[in-house]
């Protein structure tokens, strides 16, 4: 098998010879890596015209994480493909703990795994990701073994880390590769896509340490919880009959996207907003809750103000 590691970057020259150092040490070698520049305006690429590895260098106008991977999938030559961002690193063994589970469990198309969180000066802020979201004794349970309705599991918690996944490439270009319209949660989209059809696994084993600063921290956003109703109704049209088969009901899967999506608008006071999401959540599934925050986003701001004024004081009591 030959393996190609795809990096795509933007104005990523304080850190991409780090990243690209962390491919070079790993005790079972990849056979290419390609890099591919996202339109950075900073020295990424005369930092990486100093680099001694025979690196495979594309590059193109702006156009987002998801655009530069495919790129990347597009020009590599591997029949796996691993990803790293500019700005992560992964652990020696990442490559050889993923061949020998592959040896171990050749059915398998996805093999990722945990991840620590460092910061700009490698300095360790989580020591497990999966052990932050109560997930690593599931994982070691696994061993390596497909993890059962992993589409469902998937919905519930992204337990895939994009920098971890070593993927066969034509599973990858079947599932419709990342989608480009799609900024946040395209990753998951991708993984819910392979998994309804395929066995994956995630490994308890730090494969990764991901750089946590400002430019990457995840924070609730309009733009972000958009793109989450566009990642569900994705997933729903794609694998609806796998969703309901492992228990999880695809409408409500929709409706409970757009639902946090008004609650995020009524809470801003956009109340503009909030009614024509919360009209969506209740068009895929009936819940007494969107009916409820539906009717009040239809009230006088002077009015919700005193009703919130009412909850706290309860709340106090």
């Amino acid at each position: 098998m030959k393996i190609s590691a795809v990096i795509p970057a933007y104005n990523s020259a304080q850190f991409i010879r780090a990243a690209i150092s962390s491919i070079q040490a790993q005790t079972s070698p990849v056979d290419e890596i390609i890099v591919v520049d996202d339109g950075s305006s900073d020295d990424t690429e005369q930092v990486l015209a100093q680099l001694s590895a025979n690196i495979i260098y594309h590059k193109q106008a702006n156009q987002g994480p998801s655009a530069a991977r495919n790129k990347g999938i597009e020009l590599a030559s591997g029949d796996w493909i691993a990803f790293l961002d500019a700005d992560d690193q992964w652990t020696p063994d990442k490559i050889s703990k993923q061949l020998q589970t592959l040896a171990a469990y050749p059915e398998l198309k996805l093999i990722a795994g945990d991840m620590a969180e460092i910061d700009n000066d490698d300095r360790l802020i989580t020591e497990s990701v999966l052990a932050k979201h109560q997930l690593l004794a599931t994982f070691k349970h696994l061993a390596g073994h497909a993890v059962p309705n992993a589409l469902a599991a998937l919905v519930r918690k992204n337990f895939i880390p994009t920098g971890t996944v070593l993927v066969k490439r034509d599973t990858v270009v079947d599932a419709g590769l990342f989608s480009a319209d799609i900024r946040f949660g395209e990753d998951l989209e991708l993984w819910a896509k392979i998994a309804a059809h395929h066995p994956i696994c995630c490994l308890p084993d730090i494969l990764m340490l991901r750089r946590q600063h400002g430019n990457n921290a995840t924070q609730a956003s309009e733009n972000m919880l958009l793109d989450l109703t566009k990642v569900a109704e994705s997933i729903r049209l794609y694998a609806a009959a796998q969703l309901s088969q492992q228990g999880v009901n695809p409408d409500q899967l929709v409706a409970d996207a757009y639902w946090t999506l008004g609650y995020w608008y009524f809470a801003a006071g956009d109340m503009a907003k909030a009614k024509p999401a919360f009209a969506k959540s209740l068009k895929q599934q009936f819940k007494l809750n969107s009916l409820l925050y539906l009717m009040a986003s239809s009230l006088p701001p002077v009015l919700i103000s005193a009703i919130r004024a009412v909850k706290l004081k309860f709340a106090k009591s």
